[in-house]
């Protein structure tokens, strides 16, 4: 998620505050043939803990996790990033937003990095990623070695409704918060596609308890990192504080200065976080 509307004025959320370009000279970038679709992912490092980036909405390894892929320890992992379906480079197919988006992006997910050759792996996810992995975690529990999740949530209230809604008409963006994803997209397929997403989330709100996936929060098992940015606009501290008493052992850590796009906005920060949680144990 990029922006949302405060006082009338739009605060920014930007994925990068520099677009960076994929250096696929230090990277292997592929299309992979998976569940019907093509999905292109980028990896870097070599090694022995395997990990698994998921963006976030309409996002893709260029708009979400250059930093990542960059300076997370090659030696000590082995990440990849990807597009899922009808995002960023994985297209065609045209993305579209059916009940079962999040368990058909954590089956494809899944199936990506298991036809890479990985027997067990951890998930990073942002935002929409970050449910896609919940939903992965609860039903691969097999698979998946550790888990941080960040901007993410288990349910729809009115209140994201609102939030949602109010950042639906990208042409009340300004240019520099749009530029990224029109780079990807192109104007007008980046205005049709949000607007789309916009509508596939307001389902949930129609559901029971706006449930995307808080039935699985218990059948997490692996170890779950939390993070949370106290100043995101997008994800009211509500939506950590739940997934927090919901899955099994999970710890939520707090970033004062942390927005939506925490990740990019303080790498280094994130990245020793992540780096630290996913060592502890040295459970490869």
């Amino acid at each position: 998620m990029t922006s949302v509307l405060r006082g009338g004025r739009l605060v920014s959320l930007r994925r990068a505050t520099v677009t960076m370009q994929s250096n696929c000279s230090s990277l292997t970038c592929g299309r992979q043939n998976v569940n019907g679709v093509d999905l292109y992912y980028e990896k870097a490092g070599t090694g022995k803990h395997a990990m698994l980036l998921l963006p976030g909405a309409l996002g893709s390894t260029k708009t979400d996790f250059q930093p990542q892929l960059k300076s997370l320890n090659q030696d000590l992992f082995t990440v990849v990033g990807w597009d899922p379906r009808g995002y960023g480079q994985s297209r065609p197919p045209d993305r579209d937003f059916p009940l079962d988006f999040f368990e058909r992006d954590a089956k494809d997910a899944v199936d990506l990095m298991r036809t890479l050759g990985f027997v067990k792996f951890s998930l990073l996810g942002w935002s929409d990623g970050g449910i896609t992995a919940l939903i992965a975690a609860a039903r691969n529990p097999d698979f998946i070695n550790k888990m941080a999740v960040w901007g993410s949530n288990a349910f729809v209230s009115q209140q994201d409704l609102d939030i949602y809604n109010s950042v639906r008409d990208v042409s009340k963006w300004s240019a520099r918060m749009r530029a990224p994803m029109e780079e990807v997209y192109g104007a007008q397929v980046f205005a049709q596609t949000w607007q789309a997403w916009v509508d596939g989330v307001a389902q949930f709100a129609h559901r029971a308890k706006g449930n995307i996936c808080i039935e699985l929060l218990p059948l997490i098992r692996c170890p779950t990192l939390i993070i949370h940015g106290e100043k995101d606009p997008m994800v009211p501290r509500s939506h950590p504080e739940f997934l927090l008493k919901g899955i099994p052992g999970s710890r939520l850590h707090l970033m004062p200065e942390g927005k939506h796009n925490l990740h990019l906005r303080f790498p280094e920060e994130f990245n020793k976080l992540v780096e630290e949680f996913l060592q502890e144990g040295h459970n490869h």
